[in-house]
């Protein structure tokens, strides 16, 4: 006998759905914590990698902006990271690893 897949209003698989809505929700808290607590919320994108890579759901560009491609530290404009915009890029430095992170804008 075939299983059937919960599916939301949305008709996206019900998992999928939960999976999205936990990454929003460890990147708000990233975000509240990181005054207090940078490694904690370093550890809340971690999480909500894990969760991306194990359901096959990608992170929203909002929140990917956030996030350091090569140390995977959460970034917050001023206190660990630099942003600049030059000519047709935003640059954003993160002062952790020094990575350098280009993206294009119009």
């Amino acid at each position: 006998m075939a299983s059937r897949k919960k599916k939301m209003s949305s008709g996206k698989p019900f998992n999928v759905d939960l999976a999205e809505q936990r990454i929003e929700r460890l990147f708000l808290m990233a975000k509240d914590a990181y005054a207090e607590r940078p490694e904690l919320s370093d550890r809340y994108v971690d999480l909500a990698r894990r969760i991306s890579m194990r359901h096959r759901v990608g992170i929203p560009a909002e929140f990917r902006r956030r996030i350091c491609k090569k140390c995977y530290s959460y970034l917050s404009p001023g206190a660990n990271s630099r942003v600049r915009i030059d000519g047709k890029n935003i640059i954003i430095t993160c002062l952790e690893c020094d990575n350098i992170m280009r993206m294009p804008y119009k």
